[in-house]
C-alpha cells in the first residue's frame, strides 16, 4: 500500500529561528513553505524535509537524514568552507579521514546541523 509513496523526513529544531538561519547560512537551502507544524524544505526529485519546533532534538544518536551527492569530498570541502564541523568517527567497520568514510564503492560524511541532530553526505544510490 505504502510503497509507491513519497516520503520526507522529519527533523527535530528545539529552536526553529535558530535552525531555520544555519540550513539557510550553512546548506545554502530555503525554505518553501512555513506554518505551525514547522518549516518545510522542497529538494530534489520530489524529496523533501520537515523542520518541526519540539525539544527532543538532538537527542537521536543516528543519522536522521542523508543528503546524496556526486562526490563527498567536493561537498564537505564546500560546506567546510561556510563553517560545518564534520564529524571523525574510528569504530569497527567505520573509521573516517579528514571526516569521509569509503563504504566500499560509497564515500560517507557525518556532521551535526545547529540543533545536534546528525547528518550526513553520501554518494552511491
Amino acid at each position: 500500500m505504502l510503497a509507491n509513496r513519497k516520503v520526507f523526513a522529519t527533523i527535530p529544531a528545539g529552536n526553529l529561528d535558530r535552525a531555520r538561519k544555519w540550513y539557510a547560512d550553512k546548506l545554502g537551502l530555503t525554505p518553501s513553505a512555513a506554518d505551525q507544524a514547522g518549516v518545510r524544505y522542497d529538494m530534489g526529485e520530489g524529496t523533501g524535509f520537515l523542520l518541526y519546533p519540539t525539544q527532543n532534538a538532538g537527542q537521536a544518536p543516528n543519522t536522521l537524514m542523508t543528503f546524496q551527492c556526486d562526490n563527498v569530498r567536493e561537498d564537505v570541502a564546500a560546506l567546510r568552507s561556510k563553517g560545518v564541523v564534520f564529524e571523525d568517527y574510528d569504530l569497527p567497520g567505520l573509521k573516517t579521514e579528514n571526516g569521509v568514510a569509503r563504504l566500499g564503492n560509497r564515500e560517507a560524511a557525518w556532521f551535526r546541523d545547529s540543533e545536534d541532530n546528525i547528518l550526513a553526505l553520501g554518494s552511491g544510490g
